[in-house]
């Protein structure tokens, strides 16, 4: 209890402090871009999203994990690895930059050049997070977080008063996050001498837990791809805005993982699976409570806050019922902690098809309102069958 109550309040708080810069951000973008243009930006990020799957996301969980049990001298070699395959992902955005060029469209175009610049590093540098988390130092990790956050929301901000050119702002997001970035990893390669012991398995371990991910990020960006290129942009912009409060509560309550994953990396299986359950049922009673009363309260903030978004108020109600899904972190972390491949492989592929066949099945029917109930429907499925796996490790 010691241990939550002092890392969770410096990662509430960095969420606290995130939260304020995405509403900021968000009042910018309603008040100041069109929804055609909010929604190809939006298009854009998700793909960039799938992209950056190429450096591979999860050596970063298998770094945190092995630093945690005193292993720390895979991070460089995890860095390296994720900038040479973070290449092949910068190869594909200009792959896309031809197509959109061949079919004249010159807004994407443009925008896809500007990801292949970025993408081998943006998320790399990220990698310094690792360190930070492995070794549980919580507050210096926020306290980073705030600083990037801070400023490449208050750089995108600055941009959307002075220009409305699509290809200005996504330069100046691209350039904030990978310079800030690097920032922060020079300075906690400086400030914190790694030791050299190595886990051979922390790399192998990174590939695998991406490979496990990549029809995971796939079902978690392909409603805005599929939004767009069936419902327009415009479209995407209302979903977006309806996703937005919900995702942010997310955010708070995934806090659970950050600090999961070191605790439960030194635990045993059978102390695990005696005490998880009860602790995602008393996590859940929590969540419910929160999540009525947002449903609640989700027409007057948006009336008064995003009065140009009232068509997102029914969506975002819908949606945020699957926080009470977000339970699903701590048997995820423990099956992360344990290096359950097996089950994480499982885990996985079966979920993520689920979910891909759900937005498929339902953008037909419903529209934009099946994607947001497929987004549910998958995510209560989710959480069952990762229940199921952790009582088999």
């Amino acid at each position: 209890m010691v241990y939550l109550v002092k890392g969770g309040s410096w990662l509430t708080l960095g969420q606290m402090v995130s939260a304020i810069c995405s509403f900021l951000l968000a009042l910018a973008f309603a008040n100041l871009l069109p929804k055609e243009t909010y929604g190809i930006y939006k298009y854009v990020l998700s793909m960039a999203s799938l992209l950056a799957i190429s450096t591979l996301p999860g050596i970063d969980t298998a770094i945190i994990q092995a630093i945690s049990r005193g292993y720390e001298g895979s991070l460089i070699k995890g860095l390296k690895t994720k900038i040479c395959w973070g290449i092949l992902g910068g190869l594909a955005s200009l792959g896309l930059a031809g197509y959109y060029y061949f079919n004249g469209n010159t807004t994407l175009t443009i925008s896809f050049l500007v990801i292949a610049a970025f993408l081998p590093l943006m998320d790399s540098f990220n990698i310094y997070r690792a360190v930070l988390s492995g070794r549980k130092l919580f507050n210096i990790q926020v306290k980073y977080s705030i600083l990037i956050r801070f400023f490449s929301v208050a750089a995108l901000i600055i941009a959307l008063f002075l220009t409305k050119n699509l290809f200005l702002i996504l330069f100046i997001y691209f350039l904030s996050y990978t310079l800030f970035r690097f920032i922060f990893l020079i300075t906690t390669l400086k400030k914190f001498s790694l030791n050299t012991k190595e886990d051979p398995r922390t790399i192998s371990y990174g590939k695998h837990l991406t490979i496990m991910g990549i029809i995971n990020t796939l079902a978690n960006y392909l409603d805005k791809i599929l939004i767009f290129h069936y419902l327009g942009a415009a479209q995407l912009a209302i979903y977006s805005f309806a996703v937005i409060p919900p995702e942010q509560l997310k955010s708070f309550l995934k806090n659970i993982r950050t600090l999961a994953l070191p605790k439960l990396s030194v635990r045993p299986k059978a102390e695990i699976k005696a005490t998880i359950f009860s602790k995602m049922f008393k996590f859940a009673l929590f969540i419910t409570v929160g999540t009525v009363i947002y449903i609640f309260l989700a027409p007057t903030f948006y009336r008064v806050l995003f009065p140009q978004y009232i068509e997102s108020i029914l969506y975002s109600q819908i949606l945020s019922i699957s926080l009470i899904a977000v339970v699903v972190a701590l048997p995820n972390v423990a099956l992360q902690a344990k290096i359950a491949k097996k089950q994480l492989y499982q885990l996985n592929i079966c979920t993520s098809f689920i979910r891909i066949g759900l937005l498929f099945l339902f953008i037909h029917i419903y529209g934009l309102l099946g994607i947001i109930l497929a987004r549910v429907i998958g995510r209560f499925i989710n959480l069952t069958i990762t229940c199921w796996l952790v009582k088999k490790i």
